[in-house]
């Protein structure tokens, strides 16, 4: 089904991708990773045809899907047979109803409307979206976007479907039906599927084979367990054991663990904050205080108000009711008593270079330090990338941009909106443990993520949202955390 051969892409005199060759066979699913930027998106690009045809590169080799030549093709003659979720899901919407945006495709074969309302009907069940098909796009949460992109590809019903970190910001369920569509998809009507991914375990049940990248090149490819079943692919670029975990719902893993002293200072106060978009409240009545040298993780599945949390705790978004104080203030300083990483680290990065981004903070409020801004380069592992134009980086590598750009003043609150999207486990682990360290130092976290390993080793205190308010302030229950290590134990002596 995919045939690809001897593939150079270089931007410029920039090779990315230096001589790839793999064979994909009809109804199998390939799983490709490996560490941020070492040009998994690029080559996701070259398989839907975006390189060359709408992407201007240069390209050695050949690629064949499906008897086509998707060097010589165009983009519309390959979308008919394949689809593509690409890494930022934002980028494909445009509509202002769920079930248009999922139509779209189908409308533009010029299929009967009756076939296109059962593709529609069929795509967003398949996702677990149906009940929101006359809901704005723009008003849905990362995870509820991530499966609409999955849903309107799926709709165009390709043969091959290309999904780069699918998975990224859904919660268990949303993993679930989505992996769970993929097998269907694969076992009953043969779909071709590439999959690139980090996050290993939760794609291992779906998975053929492997490919590991780095720096451009093919590292190693094969049968999934074997090559993954390697310590020493692992270690060497970086990549999670993909244990036999079952994803399980946060309410089994957490439970009650008390309150602080009473006449401790709150850091962030949250006090009966009510807070939405276009007078619509998302999250009600919630009251939280978060303490100096906290480390918090936020969990829950999508759409029920985290980021929105988020952004009314960062000052960016006004309370319909309530209060927020950083500190005591309700006009916290950004950078300095509070940043925030967006779940989108495209939105929060504007300057000419990495270096001017990192940088821009500290120079701003005439707090530049050269050894301090060299060390935020260090921790996010940036110092080979500081010339380079943010928007030329991969996703990770934005990701690790605004992250370092956010820490730069050493704010007394950092909060994440899940920094997980485009990370492999090494560079993630990195940026986690300076987080740590500044954690150490007093400075608060608060971690938004479905990631059930991350919130294992860094948070001390987790707090669970539904339905737009917190039902739960807790932490991990023993147990559950030694069954992970478990598992990972008897992974590693099988």
């Amino acid at each position: 089904m995919i045939r690809v051969n001897g593939l150079t892409v270089s931007y410029g005199t920039t090779p990315i991708l230096k001589n790839i060759s793999f064979n994909v066979n009809a109804g199998e699913c390939l799983v490709i990773t490996g560490s941020s930027g070492c040009g998994k998106s690029t080559l996701a690009h070259v398989l839907t045809g975006l390189i060359p045809n709408s992407i201007p590169a240069n390209v050695e080799g050949s690629v064949q899907i499906a008897g086509m030549d998707t060097l010589q093709s165009s983009v519309e003659t390959i979308a008919r047979q394949v689809g593509i979720v690409f890494q930022n899901p934002r980028t494909h919407l445009f509509h202002l109803r769920v079930d248009d945006e999922v139509a779209f495709g189908p409308r533009n074969l010029g299929l009967p409307e009756d076939e296109v309302s059962a593709r529609v009907e069929w795509a967003l069940n398949a996702v677990g979206l149906a009940g929101l098909r006359g809901q704005k796009p723009a008003n849905l949460s990362g995870g509820q976007i991530q499966r609409l992109a999955a849903a309107a590809a799926l709709a165009m019903n390709p043969k091959v479907l290309v999904l780069d970190e699918p998975t990224a910001s859904l919660d268990v369920p949303g993993t679930q039906n989505v992996i769970g569509t993929l097998e269907t998809l694969k076992r009953q009507y043969g779909l071709t599927i590439v999959l690139i991914e980090h996050r290993l375990a939760e794609v291992r049940r779906l998975a053929d084979r492997v490919l590991v990248m780095d720096e451009g090149r093919i590292a190693a490819q094969g049968r999934f367990g074997e090559v993954l079943g390697s310590h020493n692919i692992l270690r060497q670029y970086g990549l999670r054991r993909p244990t036999a975990e079952t994803l399980t719902d946060w309410t089994q893993l957490l439970e009650p663990n008390g309150h602080h002293a009473a006449d401790q200072k709150p850091l962030l106060h949250l006090q009966d904050l009510s807070a939405g978009y276009e007078g619509q409240a998302i999250i009600h009545d919630v009251n939280l205080k978060m303490f100096q040298g906290e480390f918090v993780a936020l969990v829950g599945d999508n759409g029920t108000g985290k980021s929105t949390l988020a952004l009314a705790a960062a000052g960016l978004l006004k309370p319909l009711a309530g209060k927020v104080t950083v500190n005591g203030s309700s006009r916290p300083r950004p950078g300095v008593d509070i940043a925030l990483l967006f779940q989108n680290p495209a939105d929060q990065l504007f300057t000419d270079s990495v270096d001017e981004e990192v940088a821009f903070g500290p120079q701003n409020y005439r707090k530049f330090d050269q050894a301090s801004h060299e060390l935020t380069l260090a921790s996010a592992d940036l110092l080979q990338l500081r010339t380079r134009r943010p928007f030329s980086l991969s996703i990770g590598q934005q990701q690790r941009t605004a992250l370092a750009s956010c820490i730069a003043l050493r704010p007394a609150l950092v909060i994440l909106d899940e920094p997980t999207l485009g990370q492999d486990w090494r560079h993630l682990q990195q940026l986690m443990d300076c987080l740590a360290l500044l954690n150490q130092q007093g400075t608060a976290i608060l971690l938004i993520t479905h990631d059930y390993k991350l919130v294992h080793h860094y948070a001390r205190r987790v707090l669970l949202m539904k339905e737009g308010r917190l039902i739960l302030d807790g932490r991990m229950v023993p147990d559950s955390t030694s069954k992970f290590h478990i598992q990972e134990l008897v992974h590693a002596a099988s």
